[in-house]
């Protein structure tokens, strides 16, 4: 908590006793929003990189000696930039200052192997003394296992079953496509083709890392020791009866289901923005067209590659790929922060960017689109937005929320058949339980998270607490005109109410964690209505503010994912976290108390000579605990948006 003696005093005074004034506060606005205009593109969006851990740089490796098309000049500065991310121990973590993660090590060392590094450089010999004191590379996870089957290192039996006539099953069957997360179905259908059919990697250097396990990977019989449940151990004697009932499927059979997997992902390939516009699944995609037999010159397989290629982020000597990119998303939240800001300023520049931003992402919206979503959904007209520059089968409940939102502030009514078909259709992705999850209604079969293939616990796409309070943060601005939404607001703010934790905050499933989790809920409840004295919003306020460090800023690691008890907790303040502290206290009615004012001092203290922040640590998870992100706009537009929102209260007062 924090406990200098430091204080903002009304509009006469940023902090009493020291140098800072209103004119400071005003300059850093205009220097953090003179920045984050430099930085729109033309076209009117934002797009910031989006970093990932090394597994995705060396995937990235893996895929061109799979396929054998090397890239000699973009794998050294890939193999550049994973020497620069190990850690001292020779392991490498999920996300900056992390634990190291066995997984991600094995992919980077034999991604540095296959880039030529020698097994005796020092640095591939720390890495592999530590993969072998964690057991070696037996102990990788599934997609690793399925990676390392592929190239030949371990044998099939080491990897789940998964054959491709899992597309034949019936819709009430425990396992169907229909019961998993977007993210799963688009990785796990070209997936089954390349497991299926067994497919070898080309590897024309015929590297291999034999040296990683400590017992010979044909000997090795603890493959599945992770799974621990009575359910999972069910689910793997089912898959062993499986395998060894192969040899009686009927050809005709999986060549029926081959043809339905092939036309499946076909139909979803998503042009230049790829299958699912995700990494994973869209090197899968490539993999499996390879596999099926078509040419590298058939323009799916150009279109593919050019795909997976767009995510690269290539510099002078490293380069790295992201899992995927986020513009949609980038945009609406720096509208939002620019915004804020103009409602005070009424700046002919800032009025003119926000224009074309809003304009460009009214032109993204889907509408009648096929999507997946609709099989939950199919009666619901579309009115959602993706993530990506393009994503039509899968628009985000999210973006959907805050672009919505945005065009909403602006009060301009050309965007008035935007904003009621998004209406619509976010009242409609409402799960039973009053929750939104991303991209799909009610996948909630939790039971599906127990099966060996799931060992990262993300099969699923439940609902989570930061989607729904963005989308009465949206909803709870329409209310008024539409009285039909205040049964979907109700409901959710009681779902909202239900996961609250026993100390009063929230947790963030989408962004680094508590904090996050609790401003998106304390911003979302102001927009619905729930009054400030509410008791949840005062347990939310106390903790919060107990949470402020000395310097009077806020930080909390990624670690809290893998122990609750350091919530809101992290060894340093991150201007991202502090900006979410003061919009949350802000919207809590909070308005001229110590901390806020406190955390303004530390923005302000704390901007670069460019005009933004900077934040080093990640800053959200893809999937909590073993996939994490970060945005590299948030420590941009979330401090210009707290400075903002704070200014607009110090006037309003």
């Amino acid at each position: 908590m924090f406990r200098e003696n430091t204080s903002l005093s009304g509009s006469d005074a940023v902090c009493t006793g020291s140098s800072y004034t209103p004119s400071k506060l005003d300059r850093a606005i205009a220097e953090a929003q003179t920045q984050l205009l430099s930085l729109q593109n033309k076209a009117g969006y934002w797009v910031f990189e989006l970093e990932a851990d090394c597994t995705i740089p060396a995937e990235y490796i893996l895929m061109m000696h799979y396929m054998d098309e090397i890239n000699e000049e973009i794998q050294a500065k890939i193999a550049n930039f994973l020497r620069t991310q190990q850690g001292v121990d020779g392991s490498y973590p999920l996300y900056k200052g992390g634990a190291g993660d066995i997984s991600c090590t094995i992919k980077a060392y034999y991604a540095m192997k296959m880039a030529g590094d020698g097994i005796q450089a020092l640095h591939m010999v720390n890495a592999r003394k530590w993969i072998l004191a964690q057991g070696g590379a037996a102990k990788a996870n599934v997609f690793t296992r399925i990676m390392l089957a592929m190239f030949e290192q371990l044998p099939w039996r080491a990897v789940p079953f998964m054959p491709v006539e899992i597309m034949l099953l019936p819709k009430w069957f425990p396992f169907h496509l229909d019961k998993v997360s977007y993210w799963s179905r688009t990785v796990m259908v070209p997936l089954f083709i390349l497991c299926t059919y067994k497919v070898k990697a080309r590897n024309p250097r015929k590297i291999n890392v034999v040296e990683l396990f400590v017992t010979r990977p044909d000997q090795e019989k603890n493959y599945f020791s992770h799974v621990k449940t009575p359910l999972g151990k069910g689910i793997l004697i089912a898959e062993r009866m499986g395998r060894l009932m192969e040899p009686l499927i009927p050809g005709f059979v999986r060549r029926k289901a081959t043809a339905k997997a092939q036309a499946w992902f076909t139909a979803r390939l998503n042009g230049y923005d790829g299958l699912g516009a995700i990494f994973t699944a869209m090197v899968n995609a490539y993999e499996a067209m390879d596999y099926l037999g078509l040419p590298a010159d058939h323009e799916q397989r150009i279109v593919a590659r050019a795909a997976i290629d767009r995510l690269l982020v290539i510099k002078d000597d490293t380069a790295y790929c992201q899992p995927c990119v986020s513009p949609i998303w980038d945009t609406g939240l720096a509208v939002l922060a620019l915004q804020e800001v103009d409602s005070y300023e009424g700046n002919p520049r800032t009025r003119q960017a926000l224009s074309a931003a809003l304009h460009w992402l009214a032109a993204k919206q889907l509408q009648d689109e096929p999507g997946d979503w609709r099989i939950q959904r199919p009666q619901l007209a579309g009115g959602g937005w993706a993530f990506q520059f393009g994503n039509s089968y899968y628009p985000d409940v999210d973006d959907t929320a805050v672009v919505a939102l945005a065009l909403l502030r602006s009060e301009d009514q050309a965007f008035a058949e935007h904003i009621r078909r998004a209406g619509v259709w976010i009242a409609g992705m409402q799960s039973k339980n009053g929750g939104y999850g991303a991209f799909d209604a009610d996948n909630t079969s939790y039971y599906l998270n127990h099966i060996p293939f799931a060992d990262h616990g993300a099969l699923l796409d439940p609902p989570t607490v930061d989607v729904s309070a963005r989308c009465i943060l949206f909803l709870g601005k329409l209310q008024n005109q539409h009285q039909e939404y205040r049964a979907v607001i109700d409901n959710s703010i009681a779902y909202l109410r239900k996961e609250q934790e026993t100390d009063g905050s929230w947790f963030g499933r989408w962004g680094t964690n508590y904090i996050y989790g609790t401003w998106s809920v304390l911003t979302g409840f102001e927009n619905a209505g729930v009054a400030k004295h509410d008791p949840g919003i005062r347990k939310a306020v106390v903790w919060l503010k107990s949470k402020q460090r000395a310097d009077g800023g806020w930080g909390e690691g990624n670690n809290s994912y893998h122990d609750p008890s350091v919530r809101g907790e992290y060894v340093a303040s991150t201007a991202f976290h502090t900006a979410l502290a003061v919009l949350a206290l802000l919207a809590a009615g909070e308005t001229g108390c110590s901390e806020i004012e406190a955390g303004v001092v530390y923005l302000l203290k704390n901007q670069q000579p460019d005009g933004c922040w900077q934040d080093d640590s990640f800053n959200a998870p893809g999937f909590p605990r073993v996939f994490y992100l970060k945005y590299h706009g948030y420590d941009k537009f979330f401090p210009l948006w707290a400075l903002g929102r704070y200014r607009n209260g110090q006037h309003a007062g």
